[in-house]
C-alpha cells in the first residue's frame, strides 16, 4: 500500500509539473514574436492569477510541513493540564519495535471508563523510554487523560507523555520549504530572462507552466480533499465515532430492520441497519447507521441484539462497540 502512494506521488507530481513543461516548450514557436503587440493586461492579470496559486500552495505546505507539528504540540501541553484523568488496564501488550531502536515501541489495548462512565477499549501504541520500568505490561495500569471536548487528535494521551520537537526535523522541514519556494521564485526570473525580450511580461499566457503548474498542484490537492471526504461520508467521520467513543453511553440495541444500499467500496457492500434502544431514562429510540462489511461477516449482520454506544445529547448519534473498539490512535 505503501509503495502503491509513493508511485501515485510521482505519477502525480509528473503531470503536475514536468509534462506542462514539455508540452509548452516543445510547442513553443521558435520564431520570435512580436511580443510588444500582445495585450499587457491580459499578461500582468495571468501573472497576477498564478502568482495568487503559487501563494496558495506556499501557505498551505507551510501549514502541512510545519505549523501543523506545532499545533500538535501545542494541543497535548493543553491536553496535560485540563485533561479528564483516568486509569486504565492494559489487555494486550505486544512490542513492535527493532532491535537497536531509540525507543520501545508496544502496541497495547486499553480498558477505561470514557467521559460518560461506559467502559472501552482503545488500542494505541506509545513509545517507551524506560523499558527497565516494564510500566506496558498486560494487567498493568497506566494513567491516561482524556481530552473533555473531544474535537481534536488527540483525543487522549498517556499522563506521563512528554512531548518535544525535534529541532533537526524542524529544520530540515522549513529548509525543504525554502527550497521549494526558491525554486518557484527562480522559474520566475528564469522565464523573464529568457521570454520578455524587453517587453516586460507579455509573455506570459494561459499556457505558461508557471500558471499550468500551479494549477495543477491545486486540482490534484482538492481531488485529494474530495475523495477523502467521500470516503469519510461512507465509512463515517471518523472524529463523530471518537466523540461516540469517548462521551457516548453504552446500550443494547435491538435489530429491527436490515438491508443493503447498494454502495460497495472494494467488493464490501454498505449495510443500513435499523436499530432499537432505551436512553438511561428508559425512553426508546429508533437509529439508522451504515457500515461497510466484509463478504465472509454478512451472516454476523442478522444478528437480533447489537452492543452500541449513543450521545445523551443527540441519541440520533452511534455507533457500533465492535468498530469503536477498532480505532487506533498513536500517542
Amino acid at each position: 500500500m505503501r509503495g502503491f502512494s509513493i508511485f501515485w506521488i510521482i505519477y502525480m507530481l509528473f503531470f503536475a509539473i514536468p509534462f506542462p513543461m514539455l508540452i509548452y516548450y516543445n510547442t513553443k514557436d521558435d520564431s520570435v514574436p512580436n511580443l510588444m503587440g500582445e495585450n499587457p493586461w491580459y499578461s500582468l492579470a495571468i501573472l497576477a492569477v498564478s502568482i495568487l496559486l503559487w501563494t496558495v500552495l506556499l501557505i498551505g505546505y507551510y501549514q502541512k510541513w510545519v505549523i501543523r507539528t506545532f499545533s500538535i504540540k501545542r494541543n497535548i501541553e493543553k491536553l496535560k493540564t485540563t485533561g479528564e484523568p483516568r486509569e486504565a488496564k492494559i489487555l494486550e501488550s505486544a512490542k513492535i519495535s527493532q532491535t537497536g531502536a531509540a525507543y520501545d515501541t508496544y502496541e497495547l489495548t486499553l480498558q477505561f471508563k470514557n467521559l460518560a462512565g461506559s467502559p472501552v477499549m482503545q488500542k494505541t501504541m506509545v513509545n517507551d523510554a524506560k523499558p527497565y520500568e516494564r510500566r506496558y505490561e498486560v494487567g498493568k495500569t497506566v494513567g491516561i487523560l482524556l481530552d473533555k471536548a473531544v474535537n481534536k487528535a488527540p483525543y487522549f494521551i498517556f499522563a506521563t507523555t512528554e512531548v518535544s520537537i525535534k529541532k533537526t526535523i524542524i529544520f530540515l522541514t522549513n529548509l525543504a520549504w525554502l527550497a521549494f519556494a526558491s525554486i518557484v521564485v527562480g522559474y520566475y526570473i528564469y522565464s523573464y530572462h529568457l521570454e520578455s525580450r524587453d517587453a516586460g511580461w507579455r509573455f506570459m499566457g494561459i499556457s505558461h507552466p508557471l500558471l499550468t503548474c500551479a494549477f495543477m498542484l491545486l486540482i490534484y490537492r482538492a481531488f485529494d480533499t474530495f475523495i477523502l471526504n467521500i470516503f469519510k461520508k461512507v465509512t463515517d467521520k471518523p472524529n463523530q465515532l471518537f466523540l461516540i467513543k469517548f462521551k457516548g453511553t453504552h446500550t443494547t440495541a435491538r435489530l429491527i430492520k436490515v438491508n443493503q444500499t447498494g454502495t460497495y467500496i472494494n467488493e464490501r457492500p454498505m449495510i443500513s441497519f435499523d436499530l432499537e434502544f432505551a436512553d438511561q431514562f428508559y425512553q426508546k429510540h429508533r437509529a439508522n447507521i451504515k457500515k461497510m462489511v466484509d463478504l465472509l461477516d454478512l451472516d454476523s449482520i442478522r444478528q437480533e441484539y447489537f452492543s452500541i454506544f449513543y450521545l445523551k445529547e443527540d441519541p440520533q448519534k452511534i455507533a457500533f462497540e465492535k468498530d469503536l473498539n477498532e480505532l487506533k490512535g498513536e500517542f
